[in-house]
């Protein structure tokens, strides 16, 4: 799946990248006609330790599926986003098939 990162306030190393990109490409074992992905990465001004947010797009035919997580750790929040997004592709490829 092709994924667009992008990283707001700070640089994403190549390291975390690839760890996203890793963690978003399970995603296609669930549903194969995931076609692309878009990641925005944030750093927040707020206080706390969950400043770190993370979110995701990812396109299937017929409709975008989205989730925003925040975390202490990118990685966190992107393993959070996933599992959301992955319950959000098994909820729509359930429909699908019972329609």
């Amino acid at each position: 799946m092709k994924v667009q990162m992008q990283s707001v306030h700070f640089d994403a190393d190549q390291k975390l990248i690839d760890f996203i990109q890793k963690r978003l490409d399970k995603l296609e074992t669930f549903y194969d006609h995931v076609t692309e992905g878009e990641v925005i990465m944030r750093l927040n001004n707020k206080d706390g330790i969950n400043n770190k947010t993370v979110e995701v797009k990812v396109r299937v035919p017929g409709t975008t599926l989205f989730a925003q997580e925040d975390a202490g750790t990118f990685e966190a929040a992107a393993d959070a986003a996933a599992d959301s997004l992955k319950r959000q592709i098994t909820k729509y490829k359930d429909k699908l098939v019972s329609h």
